[in-house]
């Protein structure tokens, strides 16, 4: 299910490269990369994961809410890590002159769908 969900996130965004769905542990659960792009995904969440663990920390701290999106863009990407349950976010990977908006409108469209195969 997992597979199916983050593939139809991938295929239908514009410029997409890849999608993880990975714990704030840093241990993925599934993943779909187009073939071709030589980014590690796995390895690029992996990292992120870190990040997202502080910022999501300093939410809590600040009591400014759960996290639900961070955005970070590179020379070569757009990556956007969606929150998708307590322990779990999506990593997705669009190139720069991909559709960002539209990667970050099926993120939001699809995470009840992976919040529920993951309950």
């Amino acid at each position: 299910m997992f597979k199916q969900i983050l593939e139809g996130i991938v295929e239908n965004t514009p410029g997409g490269v890849g999608a993880v769905l990975m714990g704030y542990d840093g241990i993925a659960i599934e993943q779909h990369v187009v073939e071709g792009d030589d980014v590690d995904l796995q390895l690029v969440a992996i990292e992120y994961s870190n990040v997202v663990k502080e910022i999501r920390n300093t939410a809590e701290i600040l009591g400014t809410g759960e996290l639900q999106e961070v955005s970070v863009k590179t020379g070569r990407y757009f990556v956007i890590l969606y929150a998708v349950a307590p322990e779990y976010f999506v990593a997705l990977t669009v190139t720069r002159a991909g559709n960002f908006g539209k990667g970050r409108y099926l993120l939001m469209r699809d995470a009840p769908r992976l919040r529920e195969a993951l309950s």
